[in-house]
Parts: structure tokens; sequence; C-alpha cells
């Protein structure tokens, strides 16, 4: 039998919104944060993050930086407005407006597993903080 400080700490998870409209990736970022024991919920694009953000509380969202009805720093920004911590990951760091994006902590496409990790990670330490 596991000690109960192991079982307290499993039973706390963050939850974690992905906002991507690529199916492969986000099929690839679901199965990264899940396999770290987060808890994942997904919206495809903008409008489905803004109804999944009014329902439910995150403790970060990982969202795509170019989606087809907007911006992930549309999205990020209304998470912050939440107390919710927000990082982009895009492939068009260059293409998007540097107010917008400068804003936020990204990650460039394509975005390695570890890599992922490591910045959800230290998003989760700064709002723990």
């Amino acid at each position: 039998m596991q000690p109960l400080y192991c079982r307290i700490v499993r039973v706390v998870m963050h939850r974690i919104l992905i906002v991507e409209d690529d199916s492969e990736l986000l099929l690839l970022l679901e199965h990264v944060l899940l396999g770290a024991d987060y808890r994942v919920d997904i919206a495809r694009n903008v409008q489905g993050a803004m109804a999944l953000l009014g329902k439910r509380h995150y403790d970060l969202v990982v969202s795509d930086g170019r989606l087809e009805d907007g911006t992930g720093m549309m999205i990020a920004e209304r998470a912050e407005q939440n107390g919710i911590r927000a990082l982009i990951i895009t492939g068009y760091a260059f293409e998007l407006p540097k107010e917008e994006l400068g804003r936020y902590d990204f990650l460039l496409k394509p975005v390695r597993p570890d890599e992922l990790l490591e910045a959800v990670e230290r998003k989760l330490q700064t709002a723990r903080s």
C-alpha cells in the first residue's frame, strides 16, 4: 500500500485546456499531457475555448497561436482575466503581431514532448508562487 502523501499528491491533478485545430498535433499534446497525469479538455477553435473557459476552472491554457476564428492570444487574454496562466504554441511567431504574442510565453512548432512538459510545469510553478 502507498503512503498517504503519495495518494494525496495523485488526487491533486492540474486541469489544462488545449486549444488546437490540427488534429494530429492535438492528439500528440493530449497524449503527452495525459501521460504526465494532467487532466485535459480540448477545444478546436476560439469559440469552443471561450465556452469551456466559461464553464470550468483551468490551471493552464495551452493554445495554438493562429486558429480559424481568431488567435490563441485572444484566448490567453480571457484566461488571464480569470487568473489562468496561458502558453501559446505557434509555427507563425514571425507573422503574429509582436505586441500580442510578446505578452505571453510561447513555444515554436514543432514542439517536442519534453519541451512541452517543461514549459507546462514552469507555468504551473509560477501560478503557485
